[in-house]
């Protein structure tokens, strides 16, 4: 799987290099800064793109500009966000598209080698992955009427789902049986309105209420 790293802490750069490529990634290219990275995925066009939001020269949000900037040249180009930081508007404008694989993991994930690489293949095959802090700090946060008539279950559901894990995985989470799940997400998908349909996929929808509520 061939992996472009954006990180400009030569540090985190190389360990992440380091990491990836012992556990058979191949690293095409690591860059330092928004502008390098924007043309290198373009050209290069890797399975999967991690990013660091804040590159030189400015240190505000480089890498999150130069992702999108390259998402329009390539849909669907699968990106998985670093940040030192909960930033909301940042997962929500990565998520805005509903192209391809995306993720937003908080950067002291790193050090969690199996999640973190398990997180960047999620993202590559085309699945979403959200930090958990992430995902905490945007329940606080102001809510829909329709996610106020979500039960605390649902809502365990759909935090776990805004992770990219499978119907599997949230019943593992969970500690409940996948036919549970199927039932929890089928009544979350009714109460956010989100009906079947060949076109829109109703589980990064059912993220894109949550995350915006």
């Amino acid at each position: 799987m061939r992996v472009v790293i954006a990180e400009d802490l030569v540090l985190l750069r190389d360990g992440m290099v380091r990491m990836l490529t012992a556990y058979g990634f191949e690293v095409v290219a690591a860059v330092e800064d928004g502008a390098t990275l924007a043309d290198t995925l373009v050209s290069l066009r890797p399975d999967v793109a991690v990013v660091d939001v804040r590159l030189p020269p400015t240190f505000t949000d480089e890498g999150l500009r130069a992702a999108i900037a390259a998402r329009r040249e390539v849909p669907g180009l699968p990106v998985l966000i670093l940040s030192q930081y909960v930033e909301q508007v940042y997962a929500r404008e990565l998520l805005s598209d509903r192209a391809g694989g995306v993720g937003y993991l908080l950067k002291d994930r790193v050090g969690e080698v199996r999640a973190f690489t398990d997180a960047v293949r999620q993202v590559a095959a085309g699945g979403t992955v959200m930090d958990p802090d992430v995902v905490a700090q945007l329940l606080g946060g102001g809510r829909s009427a329709q996610l106020a008539t979500l039960t605390p279950r649902e809502r365990e559901v759909l935090t776990v789902m805004a992770e990219g894990r499978s119907n599997a995985a949230i019943a593992s989470r969970l500690v409940i049986t996948e036919k549970a799940v199927s039932k929890h997400i089928n009544s979350i998908l009714t109460k956010l309105d989100l009906p079947p349909s060949d076109d829109d996929h109703r589980r990064v929808l059912a993220v894109l209420a949550y995350l915006g509520g």
